[in-house]
């Protein structure tokens, strides 16, 4: 009789992030299947760092749901560069029994898109994918946008510039960003007017969450409105 084939990923992880931030039963077989998804796809497909499998539940999954905390009401979410996922697969997870919830992910790989459209077919989750450029979408969104996400992506001061017309009709940010933040926010500010609010990371010592809720833009330089990503 074959072996089943190894999990690379550690078995206390899951238990481990879910203690962090915890779901439901129906949220929890949701990112089930996300997962086994995600590791049968990275064979052939680079979605996460090789070097993260083990801990991919507190790495990226437990990562991505503690966005929903400083969010608790947004139901309508636009996340940036969504690649393997992180957040807006494991967001679209989490409120797929909240009525009218909907994660648009916008990625401008095909293979990415194609795993992403997988991933929300599989899970039956609340999200619809956007095969475009960044610059090129996020403010064609039909209807309110309650947040912007986006993880891994680029430099804060970007990023800002490609939240910047949702964030001017209403919506919050909340960009997961690592140990240089603050070399970033002062990039960041040679360009915008923003009063952030820094969160740290309940799964990274090194982690940070930024939450903007309002954008000015200070000058007009090409380098503030972000290179298409």
């Amino acid at each position: 009789m074959p072996k089943a084939p190894i999990s690379p990923i550690h078995p206390s992880d899951k238990a481990a992030a879910l203690a962090l931030t915890p779901v439901s039963r129906e949220t929890e077989a949701r990112l089930d299947r996300y997962v086994d998804l995600l590791v049968a796809w990275q064979a052939k497909t680079n979605l996460v760092a090789p070097s993260t499998l083990p801990n991919l539940w507190t790495r990226h999954i437990s990562d991505s749901l503690q966005l929903l905390s400083l969010a608790p009401s947004a139901k309508t979410w636009v996340d940036l560069g969504s690649g393997g996922g992180f957040p807006g697969v494991v967001l679209a997870c989490a409120l797929a029994e909240t009525p009218g919830a909907n994660i648009h992910l916008i990625e401008r790989n095909a293979k990415k898109a194609a795993f992403l459209r997988e991933a929300i077919r599989v899970t039956s989750a609340a999200g619809t994918v956007h095969l475009a450029d960044i610059g090129d979408s996020v403010d064609r969104i039909a209807g309110p946008i309650d947040c912007v996400t986006a993880r891994a992506l680029a430099p804060l001061h970007q990023l800002i510039g490609f939240a910047e017309p949702v964030v001017r009709k209403g919506a919050k940010a909340l960009f997961l960003k690592g140990q240089d933040v603050e070399a970033e926010l002062t990039e960041a500010t040679k360009y915008w007017n923003i009063t952030p609010r820094l969160h740290s990371s309940r799964t990274s010592g090194n982690g940070w969450i930024v939450e903007l809720d309002q954008i000015d833009r200070r000058t007009s330089s090409a380098t503030a409105d972000g290179n298409q990503v």
